[in-house]
């Protein structure tokens, strides 16, 4: 698997990947309903530095890095992935996260936090942690999911 950074040729392959996940609705706050455009407009925002993991030439995941913050907060770190529902459970997460660690220390970003995991992602709680993001914080009902209702969000952290 190799980790690149995305370019314009490569929204197709990253739509397959978000658009299915937008229309769970079960990991991610953001509208089930956007069109392409609005997800794409979205995900390849120029805030965002975007990259695509990639196996025998198919792109297999994607990720973004941001700041978290403006101004003071700047020096921490965002970011959001997402992995093709036929390659979960293949290390590609962990490959993204571990890629993006590096890159944000890389950039001078001293921490990395994560504002709205939510709760009921078990897979990815699971990651998070072992990858060395502690749970900061809990955001009681915060996220409403399809099937089981309102559930909390946590909010993860680590230094980098």
């Amino acid at each position: 698997m190799t980790i690149r950074a995305a370019t314009l040729a490569d929204a197709d392959a990253i739509w397959s990947i978000v658009g299915p996940i937008l229309r769970a609705g079960e990991t991610y706050a953001l509208p089930r309903d956007w069109s392409r455009s609005d997800a794409l407009s979205y995900w390849l925002s120029p805030d965002h530095e975007v990259f695509v993991a990639e196996a025998q030439g198919l792109v297999i995941g994607t990720y973004f890095l941001q700041a978290n913050q403006r101004g003071g907060g700047a020096h921490v770190a965002n970011c959001g992935y997402m992995t093709a529902p036929d390659s979960v459970g293949r290390g590609v997460a962990t490959a993204m996260c571990r890629h993006s660690l590096g890159h944000a220390a890389a950039r001078g970003f001293r921490a990395m936090q994560f504002n709205c995991v939510v709760s009921t992602n078990e897979r990815a709680v699971k990651l998070w942690r072992h990858l060395g993001f502690d749970i900061v914080g809990t955001i009681p009902q915060a996220f409403e999911h399809p099937v089981l209702g309102f559930v909390d969000t946590l909010v993860m952290h680590r230094t980098l």
